[in-house]
C-alpha cells in the first residue's frame, strides 16, 4: 500500500506546553516525535507496539543536511537540491523517527569495531542565548559517545543498534534533548550528563520499549539511574550520594513538592509525564531497589530485563516479576511505596 500526502507541517502542542513534530528553525527543521509529535509530519500508525524498519529519502536545498536514523546510504545532488537517503533497518516506535534538516557541520566515521557515528552541529549552536556560537564544544561534548556505548554495554549488554550519533540542533524553542533512535537530537550544545543519559536510553526507551505511556519511569528512571551509575564508575558521586542528595529534600519544600508528588507510576494525567517524579524519583526506585537486593542480583536483573525484553515492549509489572523472580523475595511492598504511593518514602 502507498499513501500520498503532501502539506506544510506545524509543531504539536503537548499538555504541558511543550512543543514537537516538526519544529522550523532559521535554516530547517529540529525534528522529535515524542510522545505524538510524528504524525505531525507524516502518515504513521502511531503505536507504542508498532515497531517498523524505516528508509528515508528527504530533499533538501543544496548545502543542507538531513539527518535521519540508522546509517546513511546515499547523497545526490541534483540541481539546486540534495536528496539524503538514510536507512534504519532496526525495528523502530515512530515517535522516535526524525528527520532534522539545516546547515550543519558534520562528522561521519566508522569507529573501531565497526559502529558507524553520525554527529552533526549547527554552525550557531551554543549553550545559553547570551552565549556565542560554539559547535567545536559541541563536536567535544558528543566525543566520549564510543566509549558512553562501551561502558553500557559491558554493563547492560551489547549495544542495540547499527549506529550512534548525535545532532546538536541551534533550536531555543525547544528546550530539550530526545533519544531519536540512533541519533540522539540536542537542541542545543548539552552537558556531559546529558550525552550519557540520551544514550542510555537506547538500551532502555529505544531497544526496550513502553507497552502504555504511564509507566514513563521505565524510560527516563532507567536513564537518570544510568547517569549516576555512570558517574559513579568514572570518580564522580556514587548513585547512593546522589540519592542521599535527593532523598534529603523535605515534602514541604517546593522542590520536595516537584519531587514526591505525584508517585512516579500514578501520573493523574499526561500533563506530569515528564515531572521530576518521573526522572528522579524513578531512578531513586533503582538505587533503593540495588541497596535492597544487592550489586550482583541488581545488574543482573537489569541485563536480564533488556535480554528478554529487547525489541518488545513492558510494563512496570512485568518488571516488578522479574526483580523477584531473580532475588527471590517480595518485593510489592518495595514498589509500592516508591512507585505507587505519593510523598516521600519512609521505610521500604
Amino acid at each position: 500500500m502507498v499513501v500520498e500526502y503532501a502539506g506544510q507541517p506545524e509543531p504539536v502542542v503537548d499538555p504541558d506546553d511543550a512543543i514537537e513534530g516538526w519544529v522550523p528553525t532559521d535554516d530547517g527543521a529540529f525534528v522529535v516525535g515524542e510522545p505524538q509529535g510524528t504524525p505531525g509530519w507524516i502518515p504513521v500508525n502511531d503505536s507504542l507496539r508498532d515497531r517498523a524498519t524505516f528508509d528515508f529519502a528527504i530533499t533538501v536545498p543544496k548545502g543542507s543536511t538531513a539527518i535521519a536514523n540508522g546509517k546513511l546510504l546515499s547523497r545526490r545532488d541534483r540541481g539546486d537540491s540534495t536528496t539524503w537517503r538514510w536507512l534504519a533497518p532496526s525495528p523502530m516506535v515512530p515517535y522516535l523517527a526524525t528527520v532534522t534538516n539545516g546547515i550543519f557541520q558534520t562528522r561521519f566515521e566508522r569507529l573501531q569495531g565497526g559502529l558507524w557515528r553520525f554527529d552533526a552541529a549547527d554552525p550557531q549552536t551554543r549553550v545559553a542565548d547570551d552565549d556565542p556560537p560554539n559547535p567545536a564544544l559541541g563536536f567535544e561534548r558528543l566525543d566520549p559517545e564510543p566509549e558512553i556505548v562501551d561502558f553500557f554495554s559491558k554493563l547492560y549488554g551489547p549495544y542495540p543498534f547499527e549506529s550512534v550519533g548525535g545532532i546538536i540542533d541551534w533550536a531555543p524553542d525547544v528546550g530539550y534533548a530526545l533519544e531519536s533512535q540512533t541519533r540522539v537530537n540536542y537542541d542545543r550544545i548539552p552537558s556531559e550528563s546529558t550525552v550519557v543519559h540520551e544514550i542510555a536510553h537506547q538500551w532502555f526507551g529505544d531497544a526496550v520499549g513502553l507497552a502504555v505511556w504511564p509507566d514513563m519511569w521505565l524510560n527516563e528512571g532507567f536513564a537518570t539511574f544510568s547517569e549516576w551509575i555512570y558517574d559513579e564508575r568514572h570518580g564522580g558521586p556514587t548513585a547512593q550520594e546522589q540519592f542521599d542528595e535527593s532523598y534529603a529534600i523535605p515534602e514541604d519544600s517546593e522542590d520536595g513538592r516537584d519531587l514526591w508528588f505525584p508517585a512516579p507510576n500514578a501520573l493523574p494525567d499526561t500533563s506530569v509525564l515528564f515531572s521530576s517524579p518521573v526522572y528522579t524519583r524513578g531512578a531513586m526506585t533503582l538505587q533503593a531497589l540495588r541497596e535492597k537486593i544487592g550489586d550482583a542480583t541488581f545488574f543482573a536483573l537489569l541485563r536480564t530485563w533488556y535480554r528478554e525484553n529487547r525489541n518488545g515492549n513492558v510494563r512496570t509489572a512485568d518488571f516488578i516479576r522479574l526483580a523477584e523472580r531473580l532475588s527471590h523475595r517480595d518485593l510489592d511492598a518495595f514498589f509500592d511505596v516508591w512507585l505507587f504511593q505519593e510523598g516521600r518514602p519512609t521505610s521500604w
